[in-house]
């Protein structure tokens, strides 16, 4: 039977949002994950609470208020029409901003982590040797913390491949614009084309094992090496 041509613009929808995705994550989360390593404030735990909130929220009630925000009189959508963009519900950019919400704890967490078990001592000895704080960071954290972006990559990417109720709420199912894979599959089941669900559903399955599978070798060689950071905190 094989792919359709929706099947393969469903698939190409889906890398183009898990790739946009995956790259706005790295960048925003890395400065989220730095702060929650290093701060001592008393609102630590409120932001890395709120952080973590996707892992444990349904995706209808995130998809619901996140729906809220982004529509003409929620912050989100009021921010976008003052800058001439008009509303990004059932929009390809209103998949990005849901999927930055709910994929941000698969990126920030395992870098946390990383940045949490270099300790103090990398940072001293580089301040004795007149190492500034951006020195610091982009000399010494980043290349030590290096095997946690490949988790947290690796977890962003195949998070959003996989979500559905946030952005079928978000989304919609506009061909082409907003109809990633799961909601194709979704299709396919509401209309009782099981074979085509099949097809669509086993390649989901084969590429989550396969991420599962290269994420547990890479640990595996990395704590050969002596790494153990990385991980999620539920």
């Amino acid at each position: 039977m094989g792919f359709s041509a929706d099947d393969w613009t469903a698939i190409a929808l889906t890398v183009r949002l898990a790739l946009t995705v995956t790259i706005l994550l790295l960048l925003i989360g890395t400065p989220i994950a730095w702060w929650l390593a290093r701060s001592h404030s008393r609102w630590k735990g409120v932001v890395g609470a709120a952080v973590a909130l996707p892992l444990v929220l349904p995706p209808s009630v995130l998809g619901f208020y996140l729906l809220l925000a982004m529509g003409p009189h929620g912050p989100i959508g009021q921010l976008t029409q003052t800058l001439g963009l008009g509303t990004l519900p059932f929009t390809f950019w209103g998949l990005v901003v849901a999927s930055l919400f709910y994929s941000l704890p698969f990126v920030v967490q395992p870098i946390q982590n990383a940045m949490e078990a270099l300790g103090e001592r990398p940072l001293e000895v580089a301040a004795t040797l007149r190492a500034g704080p951006w020195d610091r960071f982009f000399t010494v954290v980043l290349p030590l913390a290096r095997p946690s972006f490949v988790t947290a990559a690796i977890l962003g990417f195949a998070h959003t491949v996989g979500e559905f109720g946030v952005i079928l709420m978000i989304g919609g199912n506009i061909p082409g614009e907003t109809r990633v894979v799961s909601v194709q599959i979704y299709d396919y089941v509401e209309a009782l084309e099981y074979g085509r669900a099949h097809w669509l559903a086993g390649a989901m399955v084969l590429f989550a094992f396969a991420v599962l599978l290269g994420l547990h070798l890479f640990r595996q060689r990395q704590s050969r090496a002596g790494w153990n950071g990385g991980g999620l905190t539920p």
